[in-house]
């Protein structure tokens, strides 16, 4: 589980006594998610989502992601509003950390995407972008390129120590994206992690809801499309299935229509959504914290995929 902060019953309702929520009547932690402590809390009004903010949210950002969301809310995206205390706030502090309260989403994850969840998922990012323009928070993507080559400096033994050969190999592939990264894409607020556990559908498969928005940025919306690409449609021996992806990409292109530019930028794009993937699964590899109750995500699983990117494949053909 995803728990690195334990909450006892005392310290919930000192911090739930600072709401209007009534009691509360069950709390659990959540699975899914590597970054931060996840909760569902039910209380007399209703169900939501306490989060504890842990080693990589920045308490800087945080005001950034929470009125995010409640500017997608106010324009009819779902997505989770924040919950304020008595007093109007809804950044707090739990345990020492930074904390929220945001309401809960309804709806499933799926775990093997169909193409038509790919589909329905494709409309729900636009969705998403198109929610999101005028947003005034503007947030930097320091998972962004110029970020990866001083990443990967600091764990090229971690890399080597997993495949022999691997570290010279991203070595070459850093320097190709740096000469070949495109640039002057349309560019505006963007989720940067939604994958497959932060996206929720409705019993009948459409698209219900997007949840965990603490990587959201400012950054090329095709990078997010690239992203989404990389965590969707690929299967679970590797091969990268075209036929999801030309099914979100039309998606995509339902509610926004992509540039010529944006469309051949996508394979470069993809290629380095795979190396971001890659390097902080690298860097996450041997530094979960001790008694923390989540497994890391195996990164050769995204080395797979940007050896797959490599080679230079074709992500859609006709859409």
């Amino acid at each position: 589980m995803a728990v690195y902060t334990d909450i006892t019953d005392q310290e919930l309702e000192a911090f739930l006594a600072e709401y209007d929520l009534g009691a509360p009547l069950a709390f659990k932690g959540i699975a899914e998610g590597v970054e931060n402590s996840n909760f569902l809390l039910e209380t007399e009004t209703g169900r939501y989502i306490l989060t504890v903010y842990e080693r990589r949210a920045r308490p800087e950002d945080l005001p950034y992601f929470l009125d995010l969301l409640g500017w997608l809310a106010d324009r009819g995206y779902p997505s989770a509003r924040p919950v304020p205390d008595k007093a109007g706030k809804t950044l707090k502090t739990l345990r020492g950390k930074p904390a929220a309260i945001v309401g809960f989403m309804p709806g499933l994850s799926v775990r093997k995407p169909s193409p038509a969840h790919c589909r329905e998922a494709g409309e729900g990012l636009a969705w998403l972008h198109l929610a999101g323009e005028g947003y005034a928070g503007r947030r930097a993507n320091d998972l962004g390129q110029p970020h990866w080559a001083p990443l990967f400096s600091r764990h090229r033994q971690a890399a080597e120590d997993l495949k022999p050969g691997l570290a010279a190999t991203i070595d070459k592939d850093l320097a190709e994206m740096a000469l070949a990264w495109p640039r002057n894409l349309p560019t505006g607020t963007i989720h940067a992690d939604y994958f497959p556990d932060n996206v929720f559908f409705r019993t009948d498969g459409k698209f219900a809801a997007t949840i965990d928005f603490y990587f959201a940025c400012d950054d090329a919306y095709a990078y997010d499309v690239a992203v989404t690409l990389n965590a969707w449609c690929f299967e679970a021996d590797g091969s990268f299935n075209v036929t999801a992806a030309q099914a979100l990409v039309a998606g995509y292109e339902r509610r926004r229509p992509l540039s010529p530019a944006e469309r051949d930028a996508l394979p470069m794009l993809a290629r380095g959504a795979a190396m971001r993937f890659f390097l902080t699964r690298l860097a996450d590899w041997n530094a979960t914290p001790a008694g923390a109750l989540v497994r890391p995500k195996d990164p050769l699983e995204y080395e797979r995929k940007l050896a797959v990117h490599r080679e230079g494949l074709s992500l859609f053909g006709r859409v």
